[in-house]
Parts: structure tokens; sequence; C-alpha cells
């Protein structure tokens, strides 16, 4: 599994290049779900941080106003070598104007209005992003438009966990089933990273199933027994008749799913030729289903969408920043690497690493 991913788009060259030469190429906006309510004890914060993690921006956030870090809330996770944009939400007694007066290097407050409660995790509608990439060759932007024009297509662009998701040594996968097994690893390891390693594994093995779609020339088909889910309601059904659901799939109506394993997860048709793979995934592995539900809550399961909709996708020159400069920018639902894009268009190995949110 730790092969370099394929490319759904291999037919169609890279520009090269690449990100993060500085942060301002990198940068994110968040859309968030709702507004702020205008009333409550919570207080709603619009931030543009620049070279900062969002848990940085909140302890800083924190320090300043005298509160607990812990009772600081945020929608989704931005990068650190970035300029990103995003909602934060601070606990009593913080007041708005409180909010807007605090100087932070690095973070500034643009906005500040009251909340009845505090922001919780995945309570985004998604991010845009508008990104340089230095260093391309030539042809870039013919390269990068054609590219994203292939992608706009039912299902998007191939769901891929990044490296980023098995840790800097590569070696979460093993950690976390080791866990799986019950045996102990050396040192302290709290939940958060027990639930970290863990979930490497289910990523890993979901990264697996996609590779063998794309292999067999099944990223875009239905077959029997797959788990499908409706882009605009999220609800899972299994599929009982390929051929129409076929039709609403390239219609991007709905979307194939695969396995995030454990025993909460929506499983393929018994006897179906989607069950077969999701088993073959496993026992390629080594890995017995069980293990997922031995580990409670830390494995519960559910499914992805092998696809991420890339919506109102552009590129364009940079002419006051080189000639070798250009400039991508596009949208993604919460949850979605924006590494699934620009790794297709760059067609380096492995994208930026960069946080789902």
């Amino acid at each position: 599994m730790s092969s370099p991913l394929p490319f759904l788009t291999a037919s169609l060259p890279g520009t090269g290049g690449v990100l993060r030469t500085h942060p301002e190429d990198f940068v994110v906006d968040e859309l968030a779900a709702y507004p702020a309510a205008g009333t409550g004890d919570h207080v709603l914060v619009h931030v543009e941080k620049r070279d900062l993690t969002t848990a940085g921006a909140a302890d800083a956030l924190a320090r300043a106003l005298g509160v607990d870090g812990r009772d600081v809330g945020w929608a989704g996770l931005k990068d650190r070598r970035a300029v990103t944009r995003q909602w934060l939400s601070l606990p009593p007694p913080v007041s708005p104007e409180a909010a807007l007066a605090v100087e932070i290097d690095g973070l500034r407050v643009l906005a500040a209005a009251r909340h009845p409660h505090k922001l919780r995790t995945g309570h985004l509608r998604g991010n845009r992003f508008v990104l340089r990439v230095r260093g391309v060759g030539p042809d870039a932007l013919d390269r990068a438009r054609a590219i994203l024009a292939a992608l706009a297509a039912a299902p998007g662009a191939p769901a891929w966990y990044g490296e980023q998701r098995f840790g800097a040594r590569g070696d979460n996968v093993s950690r976390g089933l080791a866990l799986l097994r019950g045996e102990r690893l050396p040192g302290r390891v709290p939940p958060k990273l027990r639930r970290l390693l863990i979930s490497s594994v289910q990523s890993s093995l979901f990264n697996a199933w996609l590779r063998a779609r794309l292999d067999d020339g099944l990223y875009a088909r239905v077959i029997a027994g797959d788990v499908l889910e409706k882009r605009a309601s999220g609800g899972v059904f299994v599929t009982d008749d390929p051929a129409v659901d076929q039709a609403r799939a390239d219609a991007d109506e709905v979307v194939v799913t695969g396995p995030m394993f454990g025993p909460k997860m929506k499983a393929p048709a018994p006897a179906s030729e989607a069950a077969a793979r999701e088993a073959a995934v496993l026992a390629a592995a080594g890995v017995d289903a069980a293990l997922f539900a031995a580990a409670g809550k830390l494995a519960l399961g559910t499914r992805r969408a092998l696809g991420v909709p890339v919506a109102d996708a552009a590129a364009r020159a940079v002419d006051d920043d080189g000639p070798d400069v250009i400039e991508v920018s596009f949208t993604l639902p919460a949850g979605a690497y924006a590494t699934a894009v620009m790794r297709e268009i760059t067609k380096a190995a492995e994208g930026p690493a960069d946080d789902p949110s």
C-alpha cells in the first residue's frame, strides 16, 4: 500500500512545479455552514492566519483573551504553511469587541459576532483554494486547464488519503494494526493518538480499495452490490440495479463509496462483486474485520465517497510573479484534500500535506 498512488488523469501531462514556496502561495477560504446568529454567550470570529496551525491560532487567541484553549471551537483544521481564513468560536466571557481588539503576530480577527453555541468539527460547507504553482514547465496553463476539465466530470478527483495521514515515518499503519491486535506500544499513547493510528489503518485500506477500482477500470462504474451515496443529502444505500444507478452516477446524483471498515459501516450486498472486492482488500492486508469491532468507538466505521467533486475550477497565468508561475483555484466539499486535485495537476507522486476540513 506504500507504493506511489496512480493518477486518474495519467494520459494528460502535468505542469510540474512546486507549491508552498511562500505561505501566500496556498490561500484557503472556509465556507461557513451558517452565519453567526448575532445573539448568544459565545462569539464567532472570522480570522486570517499566516504560517500558523488552527490549533496554534486557537491557543494564541485563548491566551490573549484569558480563556481556556480547550473551549475554543473550530469547524475544520487548516494548513500551517498557508494564508487561511476560517471561523473559530470563543467562550464566555469574551465579547465581540474584545476579540476584535486582539493583536497577535500572524493572526488577524476580521469579524466577530455573538452565537449561541461552540463551533463543532464539520460545521462547514467546504473550502475555496487559490494556489500558486512555481517552476512549471512549458504549456503549463493549457495542461492545468485540461486536467481540471477532466476532473470536473463525475465522480471528480480520487479521494485519496495522502501520505501525511500515515505519519512522518510512515509507521502509523503498523502501529495502528498493533493496537487493533491488542498489542502494547512503547510509551504513552493518548486517546487522540490511538484514534489517529487506528484511523490510519482504515485510511490505508480505503486507499487500497480505491487503487483496485482505478486499476480495474471501475472508478466511474457502478457494480453489483455497491454502496452509493446521494450527493445532495449524504444518504447511503445499496444499489439493486447498477444500470439504473449508473445513469445517476454519470449525472453526479450519486457516487460509489468505499470502506472505512468498522462495525457501523454499511456493507455491500452479500455475495456481490462489491462485497468480494472489499473482502479481498482485507485479505491482502492480513486484517480481520472483527478487529475493528473490538476497538469500540475508536473504529465504528463509515463509507467514504471515492471521488471529490471539483467546483468552480480555473487556472490563470500570474504575469506579475514570473513567467513560470500559474494560479489554480477550485472549491472542495468539507472533508476533502486539496492534494487530491493538485497531485493530478502537477503529476507529483504526492501532493503537499494539507488538512481535510
